[in-house]
């Protein structure tokens, strides 16, 4: 369906009211061709409150929101597990989605969902917003341009304490079979971040923990065993010519002082660098350091064309706004949307193979699944 079809703009529902309420929400709001007009939540209570605080239409019933034809597409920022059908049920219905990663529980089902919405010439954005943040998209265009040479070596730490506190209660994070765990958390955004930068991740060998094992849920009161890993460690072989990129993760959801989120890639003319040791804000706080053969690091700033137009007091939310706005440039053009669910899909098949290797202790290879 063509953008002509929707006249000036679109009318979009966002189903779930933590990350859609609080980030989606201002974000849309950015954009003057993109109107939030309703929100799905099964808790009628939640779901009443912010409809009267935003004046928006609410729906708990997912089969009415779908049918009905003045919403065009649906932001959906779920927790993982009832994503796959909630999405499914949307694209048969219709409708153009974005989606919170991660997409599914399991490749199988990214690739589901993949099937009906080219059958069904829908645009779905996946929301890997590291691509539309200035600092990154500066250093993709540095290593596109040859800065470092030949990449030799990739160091990815991303050590988090979000987890850390023993008396955070048992939620769907703490379950594997819900999606909890760190990661669907944080792998799902690392993984795209190398295919965006290098290219594919040809085979994993992964090592994961559950360093706090037991934790209260607050529904009963009772000590419920976590079943979701906090601490996954994975090398990774990433293909390239003229010859494979080594690579080294470390994820962490329970590092008390944490050291953040850092990218070290040494190459053969140079090193780049990026990293952030802000817990909260994935755009504020990151900075990008160059060095060549001979010489210190350097401080890089991104480009003028890569900066945001609006500063926000939450990072999350400007570059968010650039993903929706490539999602309704997808949905006017027709042309496929990137990071959309092919992108999805290969990072969940890393996701996959990294439990599958954890269980099973062997090297595993990515690709013909």
């Amino acid at each position: 369906m063509s953008m002509s079809m929707y006249k000036n703009e679109i009318n979009v529902a966002i189903a779930g009211l933590g990350f859609g309420l609080s980030v989606h929400l201002p974000a849309i709001d950015s954009n003057k061709a993109i109107k939030p007009v309703a929100f799905w939540h099964p808790n009628k209570e939640k779901l009443d409150v912010a409809c009267k605080n935003y004046n928006l239409k609410g729906f708990s019933d997912w089969n009415c929101l779908i049918g009905d034809k003045e919403i065009d597409a649906i932001i959906i920022a779920t927790p993982p597990k009832p994503r796959f059908n909630l999405a499914k049920e949307a694209l048969l219905a219709g409708k153009h989605l974005l989606l919170e990663k991660p997409v599914g529980l399991n490749a199988e089902e990214v690739s589901e969902l993949n099937r009906i919405a080219i059958t069904n010439h829908l645009s779905v954005a996946i929301d890997f917003e590291y691509r539309a943040v200035p600092i990154f998209m500066k250093a993709k265009r540095m290593l596109e341009q040859g800065a470092i040479g030949e990449p030799w070596l990739i160091k990815l730490d991303w050590i988090m304490s979000s987890r850390a506190d023993v008396s955070r209660p048992w939620n769907w994070y703490s379950n594997q079979e819900e999606g909890g765990g760190v990661i669907g958390a944080l792998g799902t955004h690392a993984f795209d971040m190398l295919h965006w930068l290098f290219g594919p991740i040809s085979n994993v060998s992964a090592l994961m923990s559950t360093s706090i094992s037991h934790r209260t849920d607050p529904s009963t009161n009772k000590v419920k065993l976590v079943t979701s890993e906090d601490v996954a460690l994975a090398q990774l072989q990433i293909r390239k010519q003229p010859k494979d990129i080594p690579v080294q993760l470390s994820l962490s959801a329970v590092s008390l002082q944490g050291r953040g989120c850092w990218i070290e890639i040494y190459g053969s003319e140079g090193t780049l660098l990026i990293g952030s040791d802000n817990q909260k804000d994935y755009v504020h706080g990151f900075s990008l350091f160059y060095g060549i053969k001979g010489q210190p690091l350097k401080n890089i700033s991104p480009d003028p064309d890569q900066a945001f137009p609006t500063t926000w007091t939450d990072g999350r939310i400007a570059p968010v706004a650039r993903i929706q706005e490539w999602w309704l440039e997808s949905i006017k053009t027709g042309k496929p949307m990137v990071p959309g669910l092919l992108e999805g899909l290969a990072s969940q098949v890393v996701c996959d193979r990294l439990k599958e290797s954890a269980s099973s202790g062997q090297r595993l290879s990515t690709q013909n699944l």
